[in-house]
């Protein structure tokens, strides 16, 4: 089996995206992440990022260096990047969703967080986790769009 890595990162929007400019975004991402087995699930909600890149280490570690020179992000922050068993978003080539804010104040432990008025920006490792923990809950999954991709990738 191969090494698997996931990368857990937050950002800011250096100017607040035009849903065109999201979608031409998401269709690059997508296109470069397809071809680099990389796997993931990307938030964004006023102005900020929230995303988990996954796949061969290697791979991961040059997206992110992308995503850290890229001029339409600032604040890059990487939270986590560990070994993982597994992917949790395989089916994704990069899932998007963008929730509202009542939906990530619902999230148990969250609640004090996203009611500060804050985005994603100052996320830190034990709540990175608990959005990775609710997405795996289910939380997002039926609203979530992208590009499904085969699960024979590892």
């Amino acid at each position: 089996m191969a090494k698997l890595v996931h990368c857990i990162y937050t950002s800011a929007a250096t100017e607040r995206f035009r849903v065109d400019e999201l979608v031409r975004l998401l269709e690059d991402a997508r296109r470069r992440n397809e071809a680099s087995q990389i796997t993931g699930m990307l938030l964004y909600s006023d102005g900020g990022f929230f995303q988990i890149l996954e796949g061969d280490p290697a791979h991961v570690d040059a997206c992110f260096e992308r995503i850290q020179k890229d001029p339409r992000h600032t604040k890059v922050t990487r939270i986590i990047r560990e070994s993982i068993a597994e992917r949790d978003f395989a089916d994704w080539s990069m899932g998007f969703a963008e929730p509202a804010s009542e939906s990530l104040r619902q999230i148990e432990g969250m609640n004090d967080f996203f009611s500060s008025g804050v985005s994603f920006e100052r996320l830190d490792s034990g709540r990175a986790k608990k959005l990775l923990r609710a997405f795996a809950a289910g939380r997002w999954r039926s609203t979530l769009s992208g590009v499904p991709r085969s699960r024979s990738a590892s």
